[in-house]
């Protein structure tokens, strides 16, 4: 069944990520690292069209949820998507530009 995550509703979402989750579980007990990832990230994703983009600010720093080591500073918003650069914990910004989804972020930092 072909269908976008935008198109389903909070309770629909919440079941698909109950769903991925179960098979992310299945993927790691059977020791398939890359597939365990795949829905990871898809749960990430899933999760990020539970919340609402215009909580989210461009200019401001937020903590990411799976990386304590870094923040991340939001340039734009693209849907459920964040775009920006990471920073480390010495206030240093990494060059490459990347897109992660909002559910990756915390709380507010800066901005």
């Amino acid at each position: 069944m072909n269908y976008r995550y935008s198109d389903l509703s909070v309770e629909q979402l919440y079941a698909e990520i109950g769903k991925l989750k179960e098979k992310a579980q299945k993927a790691e007990q059977l020791g398939n690292i890359s597939e365990l990832a795949v829905y990871e990230r898809k749960m990430q994703v899933a999760l990020a069209y539970t919340l609402n983009p215009e909580d989210f600010l461009p200019g401001s720093i937020y903590e990411m949820r799976n990386d304590l080591g870094h923040s991340f500073k939001i340039n734009y918003m693209e849907g459920v998507f964040a775009w920006g650069h990471r920073v480390n914990l010495l206030d240093e910004v990494y060059e490459k530009e990347e897109a992660i989804p909002i559910s990756l972020l915390g709380k507010k930092l800066l901005g």
